[in-house]
């Protein structure tokens, strides 16, 4: 009996680790879905599709009938879609990777298996070695912006990829919290890009009025409003002064990208930009708070790593943050799925 049990747990355990390292394949499955327009040809469809209808509605040989069958037993497996007797069906995960969803997540799947990225997660055993800033810059010999800079298909479904996640979060926040916003009249979106979120906050609270505040080539020619005004800067120099302060940036959350001697500049920058707390200032933040169950939370954790020498932080760590900043007291709520509003007050 003994030796049974001990084999059976060898077998489990040979099991996960199989699992483990097959993982690499659930997001090559899901790239190749999207390159092929399943998703889509689905939803176009109206109603549950068939094996023999999806063959003949892709583009793909016919004579690949056996391998598609493969492909969508394991996007049903990984929860991308749904299979009922009288076929496929989409699942609330694929419909937010139909193409024209304002909200589509596509381009995370692109960008995250972009071969240079893949290329710096296998090199970080080498990262470890030496003295780098990231396992990007040693696959890469320069840093994630800089590669982005002059890689225009990277940088564009990086861009887009930022624009849907802003899209679901400002719907998300504006239905079920905007409560958050209560006493401001003008807020800095500190980072926000092409204003996705500045608008979306300005249409939905008129007596609020936003400044979408980022890098002068990323604001030149954009058109605001009267209640929405695109301002030049460096948010390590100086920020608008306001009520309040967003850190959501349009290109992702900001301060899981920096170190904490880089995140502390940021704060003590959004610090002198807003009123004392009796005065209503205050600092709003989106993004993760590491809970050690959440696996979103650790596989960020290890990319933000990989990319730009950053990380995610526990509630722990973001105390300490706000309080060396010189901020007095703060609020965090879970409310935005893997992410959470957090309100500091000086």
């Amino acid at each position: 009996m003994a030796n049974a049990e001990k084999f059976s747990e060898l077998l489990q355990a040979q099991n996960d680790a199989i699992n483990h390292q097959l993982d690499f394949l659930k997001s090559p499955v899901l790239r190749c879905a999207l390159q092929l327009g399943i998703v889509d040809s689905i939803h176009n469809h109206g109603k549950p599709m068939t094996l023999s209808q999806l063959v003949t509605a892709l583009p793909i040989n016919p004579a690949k009938r056996g391998s598609l069958h493969s492909l969508m037993r394991m996007l049903v497996h990984l929860g991308f879609l749904d299979h009922r007797e009288e076929g496929y069906t989409l699942v609330p995960a694929s419909r937010l990777l139909l193409k024209d969803d304002p909200r589509n997540a596509s381009s995370f799947v692109f960008e995250q298996i972009y071969p240079t990225l893949t290329t710096a997660l296998n090199s970080l055993g080498d990262w470890f070695q030496n003295d780098d800033l990231t396992a990007f810059q040693t696959a890469n010999k320069v840093s994630f912006w800089e590669y982005a800079a002059h890689e225009p298909s990277l940088g564009n479904a990086f861009n887009e990829l930022m624009a849907s996640d802003s899209e679901l979060v400002a719907d998300v926040l504006l239905s079920e919290s905007r409560q958050v916003f209560d006493g401001l009249t003008l807020l800095v979106d500190v980072a926000g890009g092409t204003g996705t979120m500045g608008r979306a906050i300005t249409n939905a609270l008129p007596n609020l009025k936003c400044i979408v505040f980022d890098l002068p080539h990323v604001v030149a020619n954009l058109e605001g409003s009267e209640k929405l005004e695109f301002i030049g800067g460096n948010m390590f120099d100086r920020i608008p002064p306001a009520d309040g302060i967003l850190l959501k940036m349009e290109n992702q959350w900001i301060l899981h990208n920096w170190s904490d001697e880089e995140c502390q500049k940021i704060l003590k920058k959004c610090k002198e930009a807003i009123p004392s707390k009796e005065e209503g200032g205050k600092l709003i933040i989106i993004d993760m708070v590491m809970e050690r169950q959440c696996a979103t939370h650790h596989l960020f954790d290890i990319l933000m790593m990989v990319l730009h020498a950053g990380k995610e932080r526990s509630e722990k760590e973001w105390a300490q943050l706000f309080f060396d900043a010189g901020f007095s007291t703060y609020k965090i709520t879970p409310n935005l799925g893997c992410c959470s509003t957090i309100e500091v007050y000086p």
